[in-house]
């Protein structure tokens, strides 16, 4: 029972800020399950990929409704149509690393490392950067940058939202708010492809069934608590955040590391 509280806590809390900022939740909830559960690597990446799955649909349907920020779904479904593919490849290296190295330590000190150059280019990136692209151009773009995205994001199991917000802001132009939007719909197509290919083997996982149901309560009450605050609050509040938040995981991630290091 104790476990259970303890991950609804953490995925409520997480989904909360990752639905506000755009971040998606599991940059937050991998980094504090790696630092507090004793989950394998593989059982840790599927709940926070499940969890933001489910966030990412009450968020983006909740979005949709009651948010007077103006949106393309061209754009979005270009972005998360790359973002699909990307979330195929990058679980594909997620396994193929596993699989390789045979050894959770290495492949998770890994994956830290590259959160952490990831989250540092984030926060220095997180502004626009004046660039204008043709209407073609642009459609490209987006189409690459969800390969991309969904290509990070499965891999390092984190929704891969601080990466997106960042890009999204820099590239083309966005605001706070549109750039979480986008965000959160492109990180629902990635992680579902993750799920999907993980369907088949679940129950060769080391994943705990019954823990499920409480994960999904969780998720949908952090999603629909911060899309529910994210149409409150002003875009200047959005971007401290998102750079708030991205210093703590900066810094959570360093600690992992660190004690991973310690260990091996």
């Amino acid at each position: 029972m104790e476990k259970i509280i303890i991950y609804m806590v953490i995925i409520i809390s997480s989904n909360t800020i990752g639905a506000i900022s755009g971040m998606g939740g599991g940059v937050i909830i991998k980094p504090i399950l790696d630092a507090f559960s004793t989950d394998p690597l593989v059982a840790i990446n599927f709940y926070s990929s499940f969890a933001v799955f489910i966030m990412s649909i009450v968020s983006t349907l909740k979005n949709t409704k009651g948010n007077n920020v103006k949106i393309s779904w061209t754009e979005i479904l270009y972005l998360s149509g790359g973002s699909l593919f990307g979330g195929k490849l990058g679980d594909w290296l997620f396994m193929f690393l596993k699989a390789e190295l045979k050894n959770d330590a290495a492949v998770n000190l890994i994956q830290i490392v590259i959160v952490i150059l990831s989250l540092l280019l984030a926060l220095i990136y997180s502004q626009n950067s004046g660039w204008v692209f043709s209407k073609q151009t642009k459609t490209s773009l987006f189409l690459l940058s969800g390969v991309f995205l969904g290509t990070l994001s499965t891999f390092l199991g984190i929704g891969g939202g601080p990466i997106n917000v960042a890009l999204l802001i820099f590239a083309f132009n966005f605001d706070a708010k549109k750039a979480a939007i986008y965000s959160i719909a492109s990180i629902f197509f990635s992680q579902f492809m993750k799920l999907v290919s993980l369907v088949p083997s679940i129950h060769k996982l080391p994943i705990d069934l019954h823990l499920l149901p409480f994960i999904l309560i969780s998720a949908l009450i952090g999603g629909y608590l911060g899309s529910t605050i994210s149409s409150r609050v002003s875009n200047k509040f959005v971007l401290w955040l998102y750079k708030l938040v991205v210093v703590f995981v900066i810094g959570l991630n360093v600690y992992n590391g660190v004690m991973i290091i310690g260990r091996l």
